[in-house]
């Protein structure tokens, strides 16, 4: 009967507009990480918002300065008993670009607004809404059960959005306060709106460039055209050397060595509107599937969650806002890699490299890209903890949730679960179609909602356990 208490005390927090209050406030603190004028409020949402909301409920807090270039991270622990199974939750704070006047007539991104059934206002879906979410499920359950029943650590940092600088140094640095027995965290959408959702860890992303620069200058298609290389051309035929007109990776190192036994149970296992290979369709305003791209004998569960893709960013040849008839003196592609763990990042620029060689493409270059490095990351998904959450969110959403081995993106999970050596179990509160990083993000009431019910229920049967899973 205490469980069906407590879930009806989260359905009043949300029903009664108490929830969506608390977020509105969060999302007016315009904390851009990639803008200057965001700085200030970075460290605001910290000290003035979280800060005042986790000591209330008995935690104490420090705000860390970042090692790195970044925004500062709040750190708070609240120790019930040394013997009782530790959790740290992790969140950002820090948001994209609010992108002011591209949004529907009378939405703003630094206000809620609930319009159409849609909740809209920058990070309601990354990260601000996650991460309330679940501090005000920690916040229901003590008000319930006046302790916790588990340790909880909470970390939040503000520049996730620029790569996560830091992260990991401070990890490393604080392993004795950021140690615990699993990592509980959300960011990410759910598989489909309506489908509870745990995924275990990330895909990796490796980004690099494709450079042909052949001369200094470009000269005239008439004059020179079939006696000057064309660099465009030349690096059409090296994409082509990566990837077939399918999408097919033709160069062995960049793909998984395998899929693991356990991975493939857990995808055959997705809804079948998802895991089956005739699954075209998605929702509504996302684009359909194409069923013939990528790996072949894979379902697009498999493509996404347990292979590797390749996949070109940018491509410039001269200026293609204003061409003129001259051959190009050099092109350029930016690419990415998404990848498991079942694969070696470090082999993939070098195979790159000798492949096109071997094709008598050497005057590619290929070149390292500045952007952050996301290592692959993955539980095993029949870890104790993972069946604790599964059980845990089919007991309160009433149906089981999908288990992702990773998510088809990427996340500073490695810093976790490697740094750390936590088992990492995500549970998101937000959906594919949210225009996450776009215009008119918004949250769906019914995941908000659900989500809040199935984070109280995670943590109420986690202190009902009072041990280790």
């Amino acid at each position: 009967m205490k469980r069906q208490a407590v879930l009806e005390r989260a359905a009043r927090h949300y029903d009664g507009g108490a929830f969506l209050a608390e977020l509105a406030r969060l999302v007016a603190v315009p904390s851009e990480s990639q803008e200057a004028r965001g700085a200030p409020y970075l460290a605001a949402y910290l000290t003035e918002h979280l800060r005042p909301l986790l000591e209330n409920m008995g935690f104490l807090c420090q705000v860390l300065v970042n090692p790195a270039p970044g925004g500062p991270l709040l750190l708070a622990e609240r120790i019930e008993d040394p013997d009782l199974p530790t959790v740290l939750v992790y969140g950002h704070g820090d948001v994209i670009r609010g992108l002011e006047g591209a949004w529907q007539d009378g939405l703003s991104p630094w206000r809620l607004t609930e319009r159409d059934g849609r909740i809209y206002g920058r990070g309601v879906a990354d990260n601000k809404g996650q991460h309330a979410i679940n501090l005000a499920a920690l916040a229901i359950v003590l008000a319930e059960r006046g302790r916790l029943g588990f340790n909880a650590k909470v970390l939040i940092e503000t520049s996730e959005e620029i790569g996560s600088p830091g992260l990991r140094e401070l990890c490393e640095n604080h392993q004795e306060q950021l140690a615990a027995d699993l990592l509980l965290a959300s960011d990410g959408p759910r598989l489909a709106p309506d489908q509870p959702t745990i995924f275990l860890g990330s895909r990796g992303a490796l980004n690099f460039d494709l450079v042909v620069g052949l001369r200094e200058s470009g000269h005239h298609s008439g004059n020179w055209g079939g006696l000057l290389a064309n660099p465009a051309i030349i690096l059409a035929h090296a994409v082509a050397s990566i990837a077939s007109k399918t999408g097919r990776i033709r160069i062995r190192e960049l793909k998984p060595r395998a899929i693991p036994p356990a991975i493939k149970r857990a995808l055959a296992e997705l809804p079948m509107s998802f895991a089956g290979e005739a699954a075209t369709q998605s929702d509504p305003g996302e684009p359909a599937i194409d069923p013939g791209w990528g790996e072949a004998g894979l379902t697009p569960a498999e493509k996404v969650f347990a292979w590797n893709s390749f996949e070109v960013l940018a491509w410039t040849a001269g200026d293609p806002n204003h061409p003129v008839n001259a051959v190009p003196p050099s092109a350029s592609a930016h690419c990415q890699i998404r990848y498991t763990v079942d694969s070696d990042p470090d082999e993939f620029l070098p195979a790159i490299r000798r492949a096109l060689r071997e094709a008598g493409l050497g005057r590619v270059e290929v070149r390292a890209a500045e952007a952050p490095v996301f290592r692959a990351t993955r539980t095993d998904p029949e870890h104790s903890w993972v069946t604790f959450a599964r059980r845990s969110i089919e007991r309160t959403a009433g149906r089981p949730p999908a288990v992702l081995p990773n998510l088809g993106g990427s996340l500073p999970n490695d810093c976790f679960a490697e740094v750390l050596g936590l088992p990492t179990v995500w549970v998101p509160h937000s959906y594919p179609g949210c225009c996450q990083h776009a215009p008119n993000e918004h949250a769906l009431p019914a995941i908000l909602r659900e989500g809040l019910l199935i984070m109280t229920g995670l943590f109420w049967d986690l202190g009902e356990s009072g041990r280790n899973a």
